[in-house]
């Protein structure tokens, strides 16, 4: 009996191994490493799922997308079917009223909401991250400020009108104020932490948006300007316009998908992100280069536009979690798609004339953003 007794005992491992065969196969309790086994192959099975979830959803929303696009150069004033629409588009007869509704004003107002919501979305997704304020929005860090301050400089001061010849004035401000509000950040032993870059963007926004008010109440011409720009509208703008704003758009997005990846790292915190090999000062100046582009050209070709910036990212992480990379690429769809919304309901929600688009976004944001208030746990980021 002692050899055999020995025998048991002298190999540790067979043990282990049969109680947990006879724990799969009888129904008895599984070992610590069955669970962790197990553990690991439901997050490894979970995972494409997750992934597959996501991308169904951004097809989905892209075909929403377009969907809402057609009926934004349908739908106004005077409805158009979409057989109109599909041939003023590929073939186009200058002769015919109805084409010319769609080419010269419903288009270009379609494309550049599009640009815009993208951009406002993107923005607002960048700042929230940048700053690990889930609150926070394309205004916090005074660019859109310093924008329409140089918006508004150009038109009282240098006579400017056109959307076209003030927007150099718009991305020069916002540069302007955004390197300010990051050297003011920068001071101290801890460098530019969020906290200090939010508290400097708030406090220079404020100064520069009570200059611009200064501006606006001293020229009753530049009164009349600014008071119709400053509420935000995509209408009233010509393909020829817009060549200008989409290519800085487009390199404020492509900057933006680029900086997904760190700023995931950044979201650990400093000190752990660079322990991951995150370089935080390259990304800091990308994420601030791309918001300078996407509020400035935003800015200078619609106007101050509220709530998009902070509203779309929220609801994106709803749906996709906290990983940037998909949020960003789901606020370049979604954002264009709740702008344009917006713009549609503005245009049919009066008999005899139209709400602006910052209008409707205010009144459709606002209780959103209380209901964000009033949630327990905020999306997280």
């Amino acid at each position: 009996m002692t050899p055999e007794v020995s025998g048991r005992t002298a190999s540790p491992a067979t043990p282990v191994t049969g109680v947990v065969a006879d724990a799969s196969n009888t129904g008895a309790p599984h070992t610590g490493a069955a669970d962790a086994g197990a553990g690991r192959r439901r997050i490894s099975g979970d995972a494409p799922r997750r992934t597959g979830a996501r991308v169904a959803g951004l097809i989905v929303a892209g075909i929403l997308l377009v969907f809402v696009a057609v009926a934004s150069l349908a739908i106004g004033n005077r409805a158009i079917d979409p057989m109109t629409v599909l041939h003023a588009l590929t073939a186009y007869d200058d002769a015919n009223p109805l084409h010319l509704m769609v080419q010269q004003l419903r288009l270009p107002r379609t494309i550049l909401g599009i640009a815009v919501g993208a951009a406002l979305a993107v923005c607002g997704a960048l700042i929230q991250a940048f700053t690990r304020n889930p609150l926070a929005d394309p205004g916090i860090l005074g660019v859109n400020a310093g924008a329409s301050f140089a918006v508004t400089f150009a038109v009282g001061v240098l006579g400017l009108t056109t959307p076209g010849s003030y927007v150099p004035f718009a991305l020069g401000g916002a540069l302007v104020l955004t390197v300010l509000v990051y050297a003011l950040g920068s001071f101290g032993q801890s460098g530019a932490t969020p906290m200090k870059l939010t508290l400097a963007g708030v406090a220079l926004g404020a100064a520069f948006t009570g200059f611009t008010t200064a501006i606006v109440l001293q020229n009753h011409s530049t009164l009349d300007i600014m008071r119709f720009w400053g509420v935000g509208s995509i209408g009233g703008r010509s393909l020829e316009q817009l060549a200008w704003a989409l290519p800085l758009i487009a390199a404020g997005l492509v900057l933006g998908m680029v900086s997904a990846r760190s700023l995931n790292a950044l979201a650990l915190g400093d000190d752990l992100a660079q322990s991951l090999g995150a370089r935080i000062r390259v990304t800091r100046v990308v994420v601030i280069v791309a918001v300078t582009l996407l509020a400035g050209t935003s800015v200078a070709a619609a106007g101050p536009i509220a709530f998009v910036g902070i509203m779309i990212p929220h609801m994106v992480r709803w749906f996709t979690g906290p990983d940037q990379r998909w949020v960003i690429g789901y606020s370049i769809v979604i954002g264009p798609i709740f702008l344009l919304l917006a713009d549609i309901l503005g245009r049919v929600v009066l008999p005899n004339s139209e709400l602006r688009v910052g209008i409707v976004t205010g009144l459709l944001g606002a209780p959103v953003l209380i209901a964000l208030v009033r949630r327990k746990q905020v999306s997280g980021l």
